[in-house]
């Protein structure tokens, strides 16, 4: 089991829900983030003052996969999120220690699904 956590472009996110349907991955959290990598944040005028933001907005997914899944989650993200320019995003893969599935108490594969 591994935990597939992605950091996109807001704008970015109904394209990478559709290409991750269209891989059959349905279950997955959204969570709104702030964060600064390569693209290094903006330059910005506020009633006259220059404010630099270096913390910009991005979307947090979180996906529970069993090792099957792996290649087809993260390629389906990348699909749906590639622009080609800084600020695309990051993956990150882990392993997945445990999972319960509240409601029937099932545990490890059979409670991801």
């Amino acid at each position: 089991m591994k935990l597939i956590v992605a950091y996109i472009q807001p704008e970015k996110l109904n394209a990478v829900k559709k290409a991750l349907f269209e891989n059959d991955v349905h279950k997955m959290s959204v969570t709104n983030a702030l964060g600064c990598g390569e693209q290094m944040g903006y330059h910005e005028s506020y009633r006259g003052t220059d404010i630099e933001v270096n913390l910009l907005k991005k979307v947090r997914l979180e996906i529970a996969v069993n090792k099957e899944y792996v290649k087809k989650t993260i390629g389906a993200i990348c699909e749906g999120a590639k622009t080609g320019k800084i600020g695309d995003g990051k993956i990150f893969v882990m392993d997945l220690v445990e999972c319960v599935r509240i409601r029937t108490g099932e545990t490890g594969y059979d409670s991801i699904g």
